[in-house]
């Protein structure tokens, strides 16, 4: 797992089951405020890893593409948080982002959001977020990417690269 720099570090899943795990360990370590932006072209496996965030959260229901929807929320198996999956693939222009009121849901302290196609609303994200940017590198294989945004973010990604790296 290279350490691109201090806030930055890419790890290769090596198939779309990993991606998913992977994903479910970083939901285990999410709380309300959270934000994760998912950016990267289709088929990259951002909806993959969504679904892994979900699980490990406690999402009490399977999260599937919003694209149609673009928000879809779900519920905690344990307390009264909310998951907001978020998707923007259909957004056309910032102002539309907005008029969703994203912003009132980004950082809503009794939420985690996980929003596929972040880099069409990127204004609108809070200073505090991980950033993950997917690529495909062949059929099975995906790079991951996380850049953390702040304190409460850089912490989250330090707990998940101990957890996947093991040191």
């Amino acid at each position: 797992m290279p350490i691109l720099s201090p806030d930055a570090i890419e790890f290769i899943s090596r198939s779309p089951e990993q991606t998913r795990r992977v994903g479910a360990r970083l939901g285990m370590l999410l709380s309300g405020g959270d934000v994760i932006a998912l950016e990267g072209n289709l088929g990259s496996g951002k909806t993959v890893l969504a679904q892994g965030i979900g699980i490990g959260w406690g999402a009490t229901t399977a999260l599937i593409s919003p694209t149609f929807v673009i928000v879809r929320r779900h519920t905690h198996n344990q307390d009264a948080d909310y998951f907001y999956h978020i998707d923007l693939y259909r957004i056309a222009s910032l102002a539309e982002a907005e008029h969703l009121g994203l912003t009132e849901l980004l950082g809503d302290p009794d939420a985690v959001c996980v929003v596929e196609w972040a880099e069409r609303a990127a204004d609108l994200f809070p200073a505090e977020a991980l950033w993950i940017t997917l690529r495909a590198l062949d059929e099975q294989r995906r790079s991951l990417t996380f850049r953390a945004n702040g304190n409460h973010h850089h912490a989250i990604q330090e707990k998940l690269r101990k957890e996947l790296a093991g040191y």
